[in-house]
């Protein structure tokens, strides 16, 4: 059985404003897509067969913010890492917690069950299926995100 029901806005916002502990305010936004002008973070989502249910992938700007105000690094260390184009290992790694706990965002009742399988940082390539994913149209949310105290950045929610 696939996931049918596309995350929400308040469902985002939430799950991201009680992970980071920062106010969180959501627009619409324009789909992220990787590119090499464009480095995003890609996380993949599993259903309890393997197979593919959805991905969320997260800008530069989003993914530095996220990973430094999770682990309460200043705004001038995810400043860095935007700057530089690169996130340090324990950015990274704080990045993929917020990740991981956002599976919560299609866990929900009479929906198959759902775990981050994998994630793909900025010098990394997807698979072929998983590009394909994120360029579709139709199920998927993108939204704009502004993280209290960091800064903008973009986030897209899609269903395989």
């Amino acid at each position: 059985m696939a996931i049918s029901l596309l995350p929400n806005e308040k469902d985002v916002r939430d799950a991201l404003g009680g992970l980071l502990f920062r106010d969180i305010t959501l627009s619409p936004g324009e789909p992220v897509v990787p590119s090499p002008t464009d480095p995003v973070t890609i996380a993949v989502y599993v259903d309890d067969s393997l197979g593919t249910a959805a991905v969320i992938v997260t800008d530069l700007n989003l993914s530095a913010f996220a990973g430094a105000a999770i682990g309460l690094v200043p705004v001038g260390g995810a400043e860095a890492c935007i700057e530089d184009k690169e996130l340090p290992t324990s950015i990274k790694e704080n990045l993929d917690e917020v990740l991981n706990v956002l599976a919560s965002l299609f866990n929900a009742e009479g929906q198959p069950h759902v775990k981050l399988y994998a994630t793909y940082g900025f010098a990394e390539t997807p698979p072929n299926d998983i590009s394909a994913i994120l360029r579709a149209f139709g199920r998927r949310l993108d939204l704009g995100v502004d993280v209290a105290g960091y800064g903008k950045g973009r986030i897209s929610v899609v269903l395989a």
